[in-house]
């Protein structure tokens, strides 16, 4: 166990905002709402899942919705302690901690929020190892265990109960509330033993993303190039740099759905990229060459700063460099790939590593 202070939740989400490949909500909110929180209830309690008794309660919290939607419609708090609150009672059991359900913007910073101001600890851990856009889109998902019961609470004070036959029937009828809802919501999803978190999450997300954040910090302060200390921590590899030509976006059917152009400079001069996104950036390719597809992770990195930049924050001529990751390996299985792969959005590819598509040594 450590505490967390405000220099841990500010490269922490920076960390998330990169990990969250252009999705799960602006991370600017979620960090404000963190040190916020931390301003009035003290530092927070990080727990490695092994320090979690097995039968101890968790209860992943999480923001669901378009990312543009809460631009303009930030939460208060109060919506995921009515949510906590209110799956606490139906469950008839105390929660013993919370933990983020992805590695990705708000929805990394949302939970130290919560416990800070419920007096409970973070588990050092996540669901996905980066960003998707459905509920049913986590590893524990993958290993059998399901999203309901689960609570949706909004801004208005409205909340509600779901239990579902399977969490693919809750992304389907939680998606609908939350479109009605006003288009974002917070939850408490996934009640689970800690036996489960050691079995099934993404162990150590969050200290990942405070490295990735106090590595592009430190790269600033001292003066030498942060995408390389990123690519390092990551096992990443830059696919494209470039200007933006062109972003086509639009939230619908509670997703952000939308096409980037990137028009090539330097190494990349006469080609164009085109990214594709839902939420997240789920393809990234040229005219001749795949470069990187999901569930492998696409980032893109402001060229001068090496801060990422999220989906809802591309804007024409921002000049940036767009890198690959490898996914977390539960997503290279036969369950993984069907579930978050290519072919679940749409795209008419088979999945191939990232390391296969750029070429070992090429980092």
């Amino acid at each position: 166990m450590r505490l967390l202070g405000k220099q841990e939740i500010e490269d922490i989400a920076v960390g998330a905002a990169l990990l969250g490949t252009g999705g799960g909500g602006d991370p600017y909110i979620g960090k404000l709402m963190a040190l916020q929180a931390i301003e009035e209830h003290g530092p927070i309690k990080l727990i490695d899942p092994e320090e979690v008794p097995d039968e101890a309660v968790i209860v992943p919290s999480a923001m669901m919705g378009a990312p543009t939607v809460m631009v303009e419609k930030i939460p208060s708090g109060e919506e995921a302690i009515t949510a906590f609150h209110s799956l606490q009672e139906y469950l008839g059991e105390e929660i013993y901690a919370t933990m983020p359900i992805e590695a990705g913007g708000v929805n990394s910073l949302l939970p130290f929020a919560l416990a800070a101001r419920q007096g409970l600890p973070v588990i050092d851990a996540d669901g996905m190892g980066r960003a998707f856009p459905e509920l049913q889109m986590v590893t524990f998902y993958l290993d059998g265990l399901e999203a309901t019961p689960m609570v949706l609470s909004d801004e208005k004070g409205n909340s509600m109960v779901l239990n579902t036959i399977n969490s693919v029937w809750a992304e389907r009828l939680a998606r609908g509330a939350t479109i009605e809802m006003g288009g974002s919501v917070m939850l408490a999803i996934y009640p689970m033993k800690g036996k489960d978190v050691k079995r099934s999450a993404i162990q150590k997300t969050l200290s990942l993303e405070e490295e990735i954040g106090r590595s592009i910090r430190e790269a600033k302060e001292k003066n030498y190039d942060p995408i390389d200390a990123v690519l390092k921590i990551t096992n990443g590899y830059r696919l494209f740099e470039g200007k933006v030509k062109d972003i086509n976006r639009k939230t619908e059917t509670g997703f952000a759905r939308g096409t980037a152009t990137i028009e090539g400079i330097n190494d990349n001069k006469n080609e164009e990229l085109e990214l594709n996104f839902q939420n997240e950036h789920l393809i990234a390719k040229t005219k001749d060459k795949l470069l990187c597809v999901t569930p492998d992770l696409i980032a893109v990195l402001d060229a001068e700063t090496g801060m990422p930049i999220t989906t809802e924050g591309l804007r024409y001529g921002a000049r940036c460099i767009v890198i690959g990751m490898p996914c977390d390996p539960k997503w290279r299985t036969e369950k993984g790939i069907a579930t978050a792969g290519p072919g679940y959005f749409g795209y008419d590819v088979d999945f191939t590593p990232v390391e296969e598509l750029v070429g070992k040594g090429e980092k």
